[in-house]
């Protein structure tokens, strides 16, 4: 049978699955001499895709990282990359604004106030057009496109227009929220129809797929059945969009192997004795976002200091908070907050020798990642709102000793899987502290017994498996929407 074909005038490619995210894979980086060079971004969707792209010999479209830039397509470790290029207008508008002012704050439950300008969607909105231009122009004829979160939602949708050949899959990397609190957003049946566009719209929760799903039926009315949405299709018929969870993980067999290198359990040693060799210390990784939970963290922490059940040549906390949307305005009052609240409890607490909270706003490579994972006795994970929560899966794959304590946020998609965490609330100070306490009085042998089941959960549901659950679904679905297309 004859494969279609895409519409006349499209350039035809040999991208037989074409990846569609906000960023391309890279980064371009300068070194001490001047020279210029592209090297592979950190992250568990670039490892996730590698070894795909590869065998389908793939093309990655995204902006390259930097305002203005005009690139043509290139070739990058055996996979074909297409620049997608944005002035820094568009980025202030749709990135900054209606990405990251709107959609996140309003998919993250509200927790800070989403804004609804109008020239922010209209933005996003052309942005998402020259993404889907460039997806339609990189596939080859009845390929398969992955678009990636919520900054491209539109794209499915005017993929399916222009080129109907296409197996569309999207999968949205954060919450979906409850439809009293969706309903909010001015332009929420557009991006519905948007994501509807696809053959396979897959989310970290089972939660967020049902949220969807209901949003789906009291915006748009079409029938829903289990996982199906029944879409309108040409002549009368109906495709059906799969909506469900396709919970994501880490590469856990490379966490593993870093965390048996000599030179790395050799600098987790050192960690904990530039920290004073207390007889427990806390971690807590995170962007600097209001949806981690960081100052609940340090409102716990601080309270059983104040409290005496903890003393600073006890236990300490060591809080990594990378910097993150710097021009956002409730990000520059985020932080402004937190280091206050440092300072204040160093203040009161630090002596000579021992600092109560080490507070590290920067960025760390991953081998110095998975040190601090090793020197941690306790890990907190406390999220008001997550996705999934790839952090908590980096630590425990990292526990080769099946020692340590991971105290994890139901709030977190993370929580869906890994139930021999320590659950908390962390909305529930107290609650918290009780839980800390547990954590650092938690015998060798509990400890043992937990991380072998948290452990065994992450190997066994490891970032491939997630990306090839995803494409086997969207590859059957796909093929049976086809079928309807071409058979009306």
């Amino acid at each position: 049978m004859p494969r279609p074909q895409p519409p006349s005038g499209a350039r035809v490619t040999q991208a037989e699955l074409v990846v569609v995210a906000n960023r391309l894979p890279v980064d371009h980086v300068t070194d001490g001499s001047g020279e210029q060079s592209w090297r592979r971004s950190p992250g568990g969707l670039v490892t996730a895709l590698e070894p795909v792209m590869r065998r389908a010999d793939g093309a990655w479209v995204g902006w390259p990282g930097k305002p203005g830039i005009q690139l043509d397509p290139f070739e990058f470790e055996g996979t074909h990359l297409v620049p997608v290029t944005l002035s820094a207008e568009e980025i202030e508008l749709y990135y900054e604004g209606m990405s990251n002012d709107t959609f996140w704050p309003l998919y993250h439950d509200v927790i800070a106030e989403p804004r609804y300008r109008r020239v922010w969607w209209d933005a996003y909105v052309k942005v998402n057009r020259r993404f889907a231009e460039a997806a339609a122009e990189a596939a080859a004829p009845g390929a398969t496109v992955w678009v990636q979160d919520y900054q491209l939602q539109l794209v499915p949708r005017m993929l399916r227009e222009s080129r109907p050949d296409l197996i569309i899959g999207y999968f949205h990397h954060i919450p979906f929220p409850a439809y009293g609190l969706y309903s909010q957003l001015p332009w929420r049946r557009q991006v519905l129809e948007g994501l509807l566009g696809a053959d396979v719209v897959g989310f970290q929760r089972v939660a967020d797929a049902g949220n969807f799903a209901r949003a789906v039926r009291r915006v748009l009315r079409y029938p829903t059945k289990a996982s199906g949405i029944a879409v309108p299709h040409d002549h009368g018929t109906t495709r059906n969009v799969l909506a469900k969870a396709f919970p994501i993980s880490i590469d856990a067999s490379s966490y593993v192997e870093l965390s048996q290198r000599p030179e790395i359990r050799a600098r987790a040693a050192q960690i904990r004795e530039e920290l004073g060799n207390p007889k427990k210390i806390l971690l807590g990784v995170d962007r600097l976002d209001y949806t981690k939970g960081i100052r609940h963290r340090l409102k716990a922490f601080g309270e059983l200091l104040e409290d005496g059940k903890i003393s600073v040549e006890d236990v300490t906390l060591v809080q990594v908070a990378s910097p993150s949307r710097e021009r956002v305005e409730a990000y520059v009052q985020l932080r402004d907050e937190i280091e206050l609240r440092v300072g204040r409890i160093n203040g009161d607490f630090d002596t000579m020798g021992h600092t109560a909270i080490r507070y590290l706003h920067q960025a760390y490579p991953r081998e110095e990642m998975v040190a601090l994972f090793l020197a941690a006795d306790v890990m907190l994970v406390t999220a008001l709102r997550d996705g999934m929560n790839l952090v908590a899966k980096e630590y425990v794959a990292t526990r080769t000793d099946n020692r340590g304590v991971l105290l994890l946020s139901e709030f977190a998609g993370a929580a869906d899987e890994l139930s021999s965490a320590v659950r908390i609330n962390p909305h529930d100070i107290d609650g918290m502290k009780e839980a800390i306490m547990r954590a650092i009085e938690m015998p060798p042998a509990e400890q043992g017994r937990r991380m072998r089941a948290l452990r065994r959960k992450v190997i066994e549901n490891d970032v491939a498996k997630w990306s090839q659950s995803f494409l086997a679904a969207l590859e059957t679905t796909g093929t049976a929407n086809r079928a309807i297309r071409r058979n009306p």
